[in-house]
């Protein structure tokens, strides 16, 4: 059985021929490239028919970050897109507003069947931690996109890609209402209704992107 290495995101498939599409990330066929084995160093005959080196895995390649800039402020900023990249400056990052934001739900949602205003300010400056990292994940998840996958605008990454963006706006808009009316969760209403909505569909649309990011990693 031949073993086929997706050349975007690194899943192995085991086939006489590669998948139509990558189960991981969804890159075409025409992006996957056969494994060679190196047989073992006593098999002569294996070793006279099959090539001595294998293809090293994308992780040992290193990520092409195109020609080095000539101007100070370019080299600045390609080194910064390189230690993003080296250190995995997206994982770590998302996992910060990844952890606050269903905390904040929770207590919103304890905020309201329990009228206390002291769980209505944990979940507010809990909100507003997580709005203020989303510039630096989402900046990073672009990074990640386009030099680790190759801009690779599969379905996948475009539905990763489409939550992202929901996240932010919704958050963004419960923030900015929460700051102007601080009573929202106070009174029954239609708008408390919509207001509550926001915070489930954000917080849905983040496990989403999350579940996907994890197949990136994980390749399963």
């Amino acid at each position: 059985m031949k073993k086929w290495r997706c050349g975007v995101c690194g899943y192995v498939y085991e086939g006489d021929e590669p998948p139509d599409k990558c189960p991981v990330c969804g890159a075409d066929k025409n992006l996957f490239e056969e494994i060679i084995e190196t047989p073992p160093a006593g098999d002569q005959a294996a070793a006279k028919d099959k090539p001595e080196e294998t293809a090293p895995p994308p992780e040992s390649r290193g990520v092409d970050l195109g020609p080095l800039p000539t101007t100070p402020l370019g080299r600045v900023l390609n080194f910064i897109l390189e230690q993003m990249l080296k250190h995995h400056a997206h994982p770590i990052s998302v996992h910060f507003p990844n952890g606050v934001l269903p905390v904040a739900f929770i207590f919103t949602i304890l905020a309201v069947l329990l009228e206390s205003r002291a769980l209505e300010t944990a979940a507010y400056c809990n909100l507003v931690f997580v709005v203020l990292a989303l510039p630096l994940v989402l900046f990073s998840g672009y990074v990640e996109w386009q030099k680790r996958y190759m801009g690779l605008r599969s379905r996948q990454f475009m539905v990763k890609i489409g939550c992202a963006v929901a996240v932010s706006v919704l958050l963004l808009i419960v923030v900015v209402w929460w700051t102007v009316n601080p009573d929202v969760l106070q009174v029954p209403s239609s708008g408390r209704t919509i207001f509550m909505l926001a915070n489930l569909l954000a917080l849905g649309a983040a496990v989403v992107a999350g579940l996907i990011g994890g197949k990136l990693v994980f390749k399963d």
